[in-house]
């Protein structure tokens, strides 16, 4: 038997219809802040994520699932998304339109880490990108539209970190007293600490190994070491998110991965996901632009949410809430009533309810089927029902049977239908 890759897996329903339930959520949050969507390819040049993401993060250099195509280029799975946002940005003169850019994608990442719970190696993303502005507002209005997703999702009792890591201007001399401390305590330090305290300092403050914490929590913290116009730009960000009354947690350990953020990072956590708890994770990449050969200067804000863990988050909080509805099963018994069934189905769907045709003679049997498959009501129609011009509506919950005319059965199921099954 031919299984799905390590690290892969089937999306089946009924859990098809919480992605469904979350990324209608998304677009039309998105609609409102007015993001509009872009689709970007799921591969591109090797080169797009080594100068974007960073030739010595853990992604680059040990993740991305890279592959030489038919004429020796080096072609690599996007392991994420907002580089290639930049690049058709880029190459596409998107700067010529006037204003805030705002993008947002739905779609498949590609890392080739060690799976684990709500971790994949394909796996899914939900992001928004604003380009064109270094306003702290945009900064709370991204922040302030993710958690407006969320709450609509239906994802509760979760934790929004913040932090700034600086710029140009005062983040190199912060690396350097980084550095220059973890040169003494990083040999006591898990492997990949290491290694990163040599080629990604930063990124040993993101370690989540129990035993580092204690070493991790002595080291200087980047909040003192802000320039003026940095500790300007996020005091900002944080007024305008205590104007909106959103709670945030300061977190000055807070670095994200990439080499591209800058100043606004943010996180958001939730203690449904165990260890591994992060649900979406942002932040300002104002020269990322200019690293991938932008002649034009693109500051930007934006954000992904591990959609996989988003809806694990969900069906724990909310489980059955977002189960599809079947409102009719259709029950044609004979061959006249066969030919007035299809009729009668491309009635009931063009009115908008979902309907499913038995394929059962005999009634009994189609009830059991109409009730293990969930339906809210059973429509009955044999050569009686022809001849009287009725039909029989079966309440599948309360076993209650209404013969009705034709013209009135949609009043009558739709003055009874719920928009989700709790059963």
């Amino acid at each position: 038997m031919i299984k799905a890759v390590k690290g892969t897996r089937d999306i089946l329903p009924p859990a098809s219809a919480v992605w469904n339930h979350v990324e209608a959520v998304a677009r039309d949050v998105f609609r409102t802040y007015n993001y509009q969507e872009i689709r970007t390819p799921i591969f591109e040049e090797t080169a797009l994520f080594a100068r974007g993401v960073g030739q010595e993060t853990d992604i680059v250099t040990k993740e991305m699932y890279t592959f030489e195509d038919r004429d020796g280029s080096s072609l690599s799975l996007r392991p994420e998304a907002t580089a290639s946002v930049i690049r058709a940005y880029i190459e596409h003169r998107l700067d010529q339109i006037p204003g805030t850019k705002k993008f947002y994608y739905i779609g498949p990442m590609f890392r080739r880490e060690r799976p684990q719970k709500g971790r994949f190696r394909q796996f899914y993303q939900i992001g928004a990108e604003a380009i064109g502005s270094e306003s702290p507002v945009v900064d709370a209005e991204v922040i302030e539209m993710v958690v407006e997703l969320l709450r609509r999702a239906g994802l509760e009792g979760f934790d929004l970190l913040i932090n700034s890591v600086g710029d140009q201007n005062c983040r190199p001399a912060f690396i350097a007293t980084l550095k220059a401390k973890l040169s003494d305590v990083a040999p006591r330090m898990c492997a990949d600490c290491q290694r990163r305290a040599v080629t990604n300092p930063l990124r040993v403050l993101d370690c989540k190994v129990p035993e580092d914490q204690p070493i991790i929590d002595a080291l200087p913290s980047i909040l003192d070491h802000l320039c003026e116009e940095c500790s300007r730009h996020f005091a900002a960000v944080r007024a305008h998110l205590d104007a909106r009354g959103i709670a945030y947690k300061i977190t000055p350990r807070l670095v994200r991965g990439l080499d591209y953020y800058m100043r606004t990072t943010f996180e958001i956590t939730h203690g449904s996901l165990g260890a591994q708890n992060s649900v979406l994770g942002g932040g300002r990449y104002d020269g990322l632009a200019e690293a991938l050969g932008s002649r034009v200067p693109a500051p930007g804000i934006g954000f992904s949410i591990g959609e996989d863990r988003l809806v694990m988050s969900v069906e724990n909080m909310h489980p059955n809430a977002h189960l599809p509805v079947l409102d009719v099963f259709l029950t044609p018994l004979g061959d006249a009533a066969e030919r007035e069934a299809g009729s009668l189905a491309a009635e009931l769907r063009s009115a908008g309810f979902t309907v499913e045709r038995s394929v059962e003679q005999k009634l009994k049997r189609a009830l059991e089927v109409a009730n293990k498959i969930g339906a809210r009501y059973a429509l009955i129609l044999g050569d009686n029902e022809i001849a009287a011009g009725t039909y029989l509506l079966k309440d599948m919950a309360s076993g209650e049977q209404a013969s009705l005319a034709r013209e009135a059965l949609a009043e009558r199921i739709k003055k009874n239908r719920h928009g989700t099954r709790t059963s």
